[in-house]
């Protein structure tokens, strides 16, 4: 299930096209640097990227879900993210069928009030929401039909709606809306929430600017003086490196790139995350924290990336298993995990404007 190399070219020349760089994002329009670093990509890598997408198509239903309980949503988009960092779209590419029924699946969890997810059976349903709104803005501009593309449009700006009335006073999010949870709100959720937002602003739907200041403000209120951000703004203790660096990345998706206190969380997790020995053991959230991680590193450029990208890679595919999925992280799902590890093997091959530099 390889891309030819005529999709592949086609594909970077249509993201080429889309003149991200006027979007303020600093982005690249050319991709040249993307192609050789691509060329320079170990086999062992694309191997085991073959075998995860594999993975993942054979266990999606045919209504476009995976058989995840608690969180279906939730992984369902992160899976759905995983495909299209392949370079496949909802109409082109080896994984298209696949994403085209991810896509349906979340539409149809669609809530009137604009959730994305359920809210009986889904006790953390912002992450969902949150993973749903980055997928589906991803997908929207490659989305060729108008009356897909109208649906598109119409959830997404209901998800933003939606989620502008779920965030706290404090700028944060929960695992559940504001009113749902007694304005309670955390480091993980608000971040979900923040890049979901900047997918959907980067796609064309509106999103009040103040939602993501208040957001930014949030996650400065959670700095520690160790330059790492608490769980919470209303559990202020130790800093924890996955929610460092998960808000360096939304950061960054917010376009704060030269606040004072960037620099303060870049060095707490350089000395928490950079360095990564083989053999050394899992910690909780492992692939949660690097998932981000990664993204921070790699907007950093090639001098810090490529050897952080090597150890990272490698240590990645040492732990897939036989049936080409990994194993369950902190009892949540393989799916899960598995695509955790596919969107950080193939984060620098530039598909995804979300993830570029």
């Amino acid at each position: 299930m390889n891309h030819s190399n005529d999709f592949v070219r086609d594909r970077r020349s249509f993201l080429s096209g889309l003149g991200l760089a006027g979007l303020g994002l600093g982005l690249q329009p050319a991709l040249s640097s993307q192609t050789r670093r691509a060329t320079d990509r170990n086999p062992d890598w694309e191997n085991s990227i073959r075998r995860g997408l594999e993975y993942l198509t054979k266990t999606q239903s045919s209504r476009g879900q995976w058989n995840t309980p608690p969180y279906p949503v939730a992984i369902g988009a992160l899976a759905g993210t995983a495909m299209i960092c392949s370079g496949s779209t909802i109409t082109q590419g080896p994984y298209s069928k696949y994403i085209a029924r991810a896509v349906d699946y979340l539409i149809s969890q669609c809530q009137p009030t604009g959730l994305i997810g359920d809210p009986i059976n889904d006790s953390r349903y912002t992450y969902g929401h949150g993973f749903s709104m980055l997928f589906l803005s991803q997908v929207l501009g490659e989305e060729g039909l108008q009356d897909r593309r109208d649906d598109l449009v119409e959830v997404l700006t209901k998800a933003v709606k939606f989620c502008g009335q779920a965030q706290t006073p404090d700028g944060g999010w929960g695992y559940l809306s504001a009113k749902d949870d007694n304005n309670f709100d955390e480091g993980s959720t608000t971040i979900t929430q923040v890049q979901g937002l900047r997918g959907c602003r980067n796609a064309g739907i509106p999103v009040p600017n103040e939602i993501i200041e208040a957001a930014k403000r949030y996650i400065y209120k959670c700095q520690n003086d160790d330059g790492g951000i608490s769980y919470s703004s209303q559990q202020m203790g130790s800093s924890r490196p996955a929610i460092t660096a998960a808000s360096l990345a939304a950061l960054y998706n917010a376009g704060d790139y030269d606040s004072k206190k960037v620099p303060e969380m870049l060095a707490y997790c350089r000395n928490a995350l950079y360095s990564i020995t083989a053999g050394e053991s899992l910690f909780g959230h492992w692939h949660y924290t690097y998932m981000y991680y990664s993204q921070v590193v790699y907007r950093q450029g090639d001098e810090d990336w490529l050897p952080f990208r090597d150890r990272l890679y490698d240590r990645i595919v040492s732990e897939q298993s036989s049936d080409g999925g990994w194993e369950v992280e902190g009892g949540i799902h393989k799916v899960y995990t598995t695509a955790c590890s596919l969107i950080m093997l193939q984060l620098d091959k530039g598909y995804l404007p979300i993830f570029q530099r």
